[in-house]
């Protein structure tokens, strides 16, 4: 007899390293099952990051049917699912064919930099060669990063995609657009859409007005009628058309930064968290008013919670590596094989000993928005090893934090007093209690960590027609968390800021865009890499000598 626990939910977390599917109780809020599958990233050429949109949906079915199992074997009862929330890695682009269902290339991935010479060819086209030409339209600056450029980019390069267009059979989406189309049917009757959060990092959609914006799809010559329809984060857009979950709805539609916003009930103006993931992300609520920064920072929509209700905006912080510099030094630099060992590393030695690691693998985001940075590792000496380097992996998380957070406090005026984490790097504490050093202000990171998917579950249960999950403030369940106080003196947290900011400087202009224009990279081109790669690891291996380890 399988137990009752009243009505659940599901989450599809489609992120940049893994996906999972996660199931909770709409009453409670509680994790009941969960699985994940990591997710191969390519690497084509330099710069270069793609994903395959088949083991990406294959991912989704898995993870699904693995949880369905594992819930089978707890005894509860997975005809109580009512309903599946969606939330993914944002500007992620797809273009697919919509008469056999299948992508026409890789999906090219939000940390890709192929752009940089389609973003300056387009710059020629703005008086003044101005990136925040669309910024009070899109809230968003001309950049690599967002999907109106990658789009681009597949028009003028892909052979099959430009004949598809031509053929109207293309279809783009984001990665929530490719899945709910995917699992709703595809070819055969699968809804192509889209959420409002996830329209407005495309660079396409007009934050205020939530329509796209014929102006934009004509400076950027993109063909609107492969757009998906936009609509709430929280509405029924369709339902499962196979496996375990048939017929259940698919109601709730989130970017993972407005899901984990949602997650973390930052429902009032001047509520803030920061996500940990392979990049890190501070969102501030900032209420039904769009708040336009004057120091780097974007503005985005947190969400839409139905169809009648109106838009939330948000100030958003964008750091392109953060858990990806760990697994950069696992898998790159092989200093140690799991995520784990790097927190043990930078355990035994609790300095990063003068050494600085500006992670810039793609340019630096916000507030700097500079896609000429390169990676530095710099404030080398003979007694440096890699348990130092580690451990200024870790202290780079917090900076760059730290810099966001800054920019924040300017725009808002009103300076945060906590910072509220989640993510799965927030399970390293040694990273916590750094954070909270570095910023000066308590860390607070609730107890269940998994709160991008729990802001997509909440978006889907509170849907019209499903209505399982109350958003009221009376009824939110209270969340219980552990929290981390600074501990070392504020003169020594901005000494170590004030040297981070110096490597930042030296790690600009480094990179030239003409580079990446020519197909055939040329190995001249590649040799400072390779002389830095063998300088690090005789320095490493010297070092490793020098100290006895």
């Amino acid at each position: 007899m399988a137990a009752t626990l009243g009505p659940l939910v599901g989450a599809i977390d489609q992120g940049t390293s893994s996906t999972r599917f996660l199931v909770f109780n709409a009453e409670t809020a509680e994790l009941l099952s969960h699985h994940q599958v990591e997710i191969k990233q390519e690497f084509p050429r330099e710069g270069w990051v793609e994903q395959d949109p088949m083991e990406i949906l294959n991912s989704v079915y898995e993870c699904v049917e693995k949880t369905c199992e594992k819930m089978k074997e707890l005894n509860i009862n997975i005809a109580n699912i009512r309903a599946i929330g969606v939330t993914n890695q944002r500007e992620t682009t797809v273009v697919w064919d919509k008469t056999t269902g299948q992508p026409l290339y890789n999906a090219i991935v939000w940390l890709d930099l192929r752009t940089q010479s389609t973003v300056d060819h387009l710059l020629e086209k703005i008086p003044g060669r101005n990136k925040s030409f669309s910024k009070f339209k899109t809230g968003l600056p001309l950049s690599t990063y967002f999907s109106a450029v990658k789009l681009r980019w597949l028009l003028d390069n892909v052979e099959e995609i430009k004949k598809a267009v031509e053929d109207q059979r293309a279809m783009f989406g984001t990665i929530d657009s490719w899945l709910i189309w995917s699992l709703t049917g595809g070819k055969d009757g699968g809804i192509h859409c889209t959420d409002v959060t996830n329209a407005s990092r495309t660079m396409l959609f007009n934050i205020h007005s939530l329509e796209w914006d014929p102006e934009l799809c004509q400076f950027f010559d993109i063909p609107m009628e492969i757009l998906p329809t936009v609509r709430s984060s929280s509405e029924i857009y369709g339902v499962m058309e196979s496996g375990a979950l048939t017929g259940v709805p698919i109601s709730g539609c989130l970017g993972d930064q407005s899901a984990a916003l949602v997650g973390q009930m930052c429902f009032q103006d001047g509520q803030a968290k920061n996500t940990y993931g392979t990049g890190c992300f501070l969102l501030c609520n900032t209420g039904q008013k769009s708040v336009f920064s004057e120091h780097g920072l974007l503005t985005t929509i947190a969400y839409k919670m139905g169809r009648d209700k109106p838009p939330f905006y948000a100030l958003e912080g964008s750091v392109a590596i953060a858990g990806a510099v760990v697994r950069w030094l696992r898998d790159n630099l092989g200093i140690a094989k799991s995520s784990q060992e790097v927190e043990e590393l930078a355990a035994e030695v609790g300095t990063s000993y003068g050494c600085y690691f500006v992670p810039a693998f793609s340019g630096l985001y916000a507030p700097y928005w500079e896609p000429s940075a390169r990676g530095i590792i710099c404030g080398l000496t003979q007694f440096t090893n890699k348990n130092h380097i580690a451990f200024a992996a870790l202290e780079a998380v917090c900076f760059q934090t730290r810099e966001i957070l800054d920019a924040m406090n300017k725009d808002c005026g009103i300076p945060l007093n906590q910072l509220q984490v989640d993510g799965g790097m927030t399970n390293n504490k040694i990273l916590m209690q750094l954070q909270a050093d570095i910023l000066c202000i308590p860390v607070v990171k609730p107890s269940m960590p998994e709160t991008t998917a729990l802001g997509a579950a909440m978006a889907a249960g509170a849907a019209e027609g499903v209505e399982v999950w109350s958003l009221n403030p009376g009824d939110l369940t209270t969340v219980t968390c552990e929290r981390f106080e600074p501990q070392i003196n504020p003169e020594e947290s901005e000494y170590r800021y004030a040297r981070w900011k110096k490597a930042v400087m030296k790690s600009m202009g480094w990179e030239k865009s003409e580079a990446h224009t020519n197909g055939d990279i040329s190995i001249f081109y590649s040799l400072p890499m390779v002389f830095f790669v063998m300088a690090s690891m005789v320095m490493l291996i010297g070092s490793k000598y020098v100290s006895g380890k």
